[in-house]
């Protein structure tokens, strides 16, 4: 796997400009982006006028600590169209999210929404390593969710050949990628794991898949998930960051010749970490909630909006840009067992130390009286299956306990189980926790 640096003229002139101008640009968008909201979001300008601020009183950057936040209840609250800059007819595509937790939250694109879309997902497949000529598989999922369409027009405008598969039909996407031969993927990285294993069912081993990198988002995964699916498939596994509320994807990704997190598009995104109990906002470097505000959007700006993603922001390296580290976890994902907070991403990163395990788990969550009691299922890999006796898979089972405990600090009992035994996302995300514990009252 060769990285394909970037050369001369390739790179748009903000990704290599100083700080101080990153800066100035920022803060000229900045101070557009609030007076607009402000002028044409009706709900988001009572937020401003009960905390006392207006947008004449953003003069610096800093300032914009003192405005409202913006989250997911009061995009729910003022469904389907309230928080809209724009009247509908001039909004030229909806997406939605899956609204599995109440109403969904819809989104919407202007014209020119939908071309600075398509240009930052652009520069993040370029940083990823992709060029014009380029054929790029998209196996995230089409329709309302941003993930296919959202990489579809990104790709068209960086000049590639796209293949929009969707997700799904494990067994074609393996046959097209056979086929066809693209250089790139983009898909969420548990199923990517699915589609390897399809190709180690048939035989086909990593150096003679065509795939050159995988761009991978919509969910959070750590450094031992990219080893494993770096191993599987041979290629470059690289970090894309969005969400619908802010954009889709592209709002972050990771550049090829460094994978040490996604750099944040800042000319068009105005990133903030802040306590997420307090509000305070927090220096570069220190962990807790990533806050993001829109620079250029019309149809659906936010100002403030509450991701729920834990991250940290990490000074420049492959551009002028920062960086965030690798998601945590979500606040509202954050599992409390018996007084610890735990993330799922912690409990796989202890499973993939251990090579004889796949990445494909699930945490089991149930309570006897007062105690809560943690099952971590995992499955060995397929050439193993069959072929390790009790004592091996009752070792593998005490050394993953005894990381978890060690690291995390909760106590589980690891089931190992064969392989192809815990189901498989055929749609995209994993449901990787099964909280079977009362709920409380």
């Amino acid at each position: 796997m060769t990285a394909k640096l970037p050369q001369p003229g390739e790179l748009d002139p903000i990704e290599t400009a100083s700080r101080d101008e990153i800066a100035a640009l920022q803060l000229e968008r900045l101070k557009w982006s609030v007076r607009y909201t402000y002028d044409n979001v009706e709900p988001y300008r009572r937020k401003c006028l009960d905390k006392g601020v207006h947008p004449d009183d953003l003069k610096s950057l800093a300032d914009l600590g003192r405005f409202p936040f913006m989250t997911k209840s009061d995009l729910r609250d003022n469904y389907p169209f309230g928080l809209f800059a724009v009247p509908v007819k001039q909004i030229r595509r909806l997406h939605a999210s899956s609204g599995t937790t109440g109403k969904p939250v819809v989104v919407g694109y202007t014209e020119n929404d939908l071309n600075n879309w398509a240009n930052l997902v652009a520069r993040s497949i370029r940083a990823a390593g992709g060029r014009s000529g380029d054929m790029v598989h998209v196996a995230y999922g089409y329709g309302m969710f941003t993930g296919g369409l959202g990489a579809h027009y990104g790709v068209e405008r960086l000049g590639c050949t796209v293949v929009p598969m969707s997700g799904g039909q494990t067994e074609k996407q393996v046959q097209q990628i056979l086929d066809f031969r693209p250089d790139i993927i983009m898909v969420t990285p548990s199923y990517s794991l699915v589609i390897a294993e399809e190709f180690e069912r048939l035989g086909i081993p990593p150096e003679e898949i065509s795939l050159k990198v995988g761009i991978f988002g919509a969910e959070p995964w750590g450094q031992g998930m990219r080893a494993e699916i770096e191993r599987k498939l041979g290629l470059d596994a690289v970090d894309i960051y969005g969400l619908t509320e802010v954009m889709g994807p592209g709002v972050a990704c990771e550049c090829i010749e460094s994978k040490d997190g996604p750099v944040i598009w800042e000319d068009h995104f105005y990133p903030e970490i802040i306590d997420p109990e307090t509000g305070e906002v927090l220096p570069d470097g220190e962990q807790g909630e990533l806050v993001f505000t829109s620079l250029t959007k019309e149809g659906f700006p936010v100002i403030r909006y509450r991701t729920r993603d834990l991250t940290r922001l990490l000074a420049p390296t492959s551009r002028s840009f920062r960086r965030m580290d690798k998601i945590v976890g979500r606040s509202d994902d954050m599992l409390i067992v018996r007084g610890v907070n735990v993330f799922p991403t912690q409990i796989e990163e202890q499973i993939l130390r251990e090579p004889r395990l796949t990445g494909n788990y699930q945490i089991v969550l149930t309570r006897d009286g007062h105690l809560d009691n943690v099952e971590v299922r995992c499955e060995l890999q397929r050439e193993l299956t069959g072929k390790v006796g009790r004592g091996a898979i009752e070792e593998i089972s005490r050394s993953v306990a005894h990381h978890i405990k060690t690291l995390i600090g909760i106590s589980t009992r690891v089931q190992v189980m064969d392989f192809d035994t815990i189901p498989r996302t055929q749609t995209g995300k994993a449901r990787r926790v099964i909280d079977q514990r009362p709920k409380q009252l």
